[in-house]
């Protein structure tokens, strides 16, 4: 196993480099660990990444807020079903009655977003009459969508949504009496042993944050700090570490942030997105053969991108973030192709 660590470490380091890859990596198979980082946390400063190194991660925490609506309905506050206008005490005049936490969890509840992933292209353009600054709080999000018309009946199609997200968020803050923030780092974060990962606005960063970076002509680079909220929520915008993040999935799967049954329920693919691909609460599903292959997050912002993936047969666990808009899909897929050739070649040689 050792050796081919040190292949597969090897192999990671090129690609790396060939892509001119800008984050960190962390994988983790069985009781063997590869992990490496390249590229710039700070490029004024030629301050390097590092493994221990916190990325944002936008969506790609979309899972932490899934997690903690899922406890409060194990402890009986909510249940799945539960409708928004009986859980949220807030008047919405054009949302339909009928919206469940469950429809919000999968993306199929109809509520407008305020950034329409599929038919916005610009995140930015969404400041120009709403400063980033106001943004810190979940309820700071609301007058970019509350008034506007449903977009389709509840429970009618997959329709990816950031919005429905924040409404999650508003439910755990009115319902547990804390800060979203406050009650993913208490019930999440210090459960796992996520020591270094948080909600950290951009104005207040601790050390060893990569400030995320959005490419400009002629090899500039700004930073995303005029770009997206100052202060991440209950739709995306933590911080973590690869190696946080791998403990999350440790954590989760081990069933000490959930019980197994309401872990089944997390991770059971609710509704189907395309071929293959299916929506459980907070996570991408893709499946084979009508099993499971992977679990899987993503993010992406300006100067953002995220990527960290679970799967079950292999026994793998792996997380790259990185702090720019691109990178972590294409490593992602360059180490899931070189680990599957080398099973293969190892189960080939075993045959023969």
């Amino acid at each position: 196993m050792e050796q081919k660590s040190i292949k597969l470490s090897r192999f990671i380091q090129q690609e790396m480099e060939n892509q001119g890859y800008n984050g960190a990596a962390y994988i983790k198979k069985g009781a063997e660990v590869v992990k490496a980082a390249s590229g710039y946390a700070h490029r004024t400063d030629k301050r390097l990444n590092n493994i221990d190194t916190r990325f944002g991660i936008a969506s790609g925490c979309k899972l932490f807020t899934a997690v903690a609506i899922a406890q409060l309905v194990e402890k009986g506050s909510l249940s799945f079903h539960t409708r928004l206008i009986d859980c949220l005490d807030h008047d919405f005049p054009t949302f339909d009655n009928r919206i469940t936490i469950h429809q919000l969890l999968t993306h199929c509840s109809g509520v407008p977003d305020y950034f329409d992933e599929e038919t916005m292209k610009d995140f930015e353009e969404l400041w120009i009459q709403t400063p980033m600054y106001l943004l810190r709080e979940p309820k700071d999000f609301l007058p970019l969508f509350e008034n506007d018309e449903m977009v389709f009946r509840p429970g009618a199609e997959f329709r990816y949504n950031n919005a429905g997200y924040i409404l999650l968020g508003l439910i755990i803050e009115q319902q547990t009496g804390m800060a979203f923030a406050d009650y993913v780092k208490k019930y999440i974060f210090q459960k796992c042993g996520m020591n270094d990962s948080g909600y950290y606005a951009l104005d207040a960063l601790p050390a060893n944050t990569a400030l995320g970076y959005i490419a400009g002509d002629n090899g500039t680079w700004r930073t995303n700090t005029y770009s997206i909220p100052v202060k991440g929520g209950a739709d995306g915008g933590a911080f973590v570490t690869v190696s946080d993040m791998i403990t999350f999935w440790e954590t989760l799967l081990g069933y000490r942030l959930l019980s197994k049954k309401h872990t089944d329920i997390l991770l059971h693919p609710h509704i189907s997105v395309k071929g293959n691909v299916g929506y459980g609460y907070g996570i991408w599903v893709d499946q084979k053969d009508q099993e499971v292959v992977k679990y899987h997050v993503m993010g992406y912002d300006p100067g953002v991108s995220f990527h960290s993936a679970v799967y079950p047969e292999q026994n793998l666990l792996m997380a790259f973030a990185s702090n720019t808009g691109s990178g972590t899909f294409q490593l992602m897929k360059a180490v899931e192709a070189f680990i599957i050739e080398n099973l293969r070649a190892e189960t080939d040689s075993n045959l023969n």
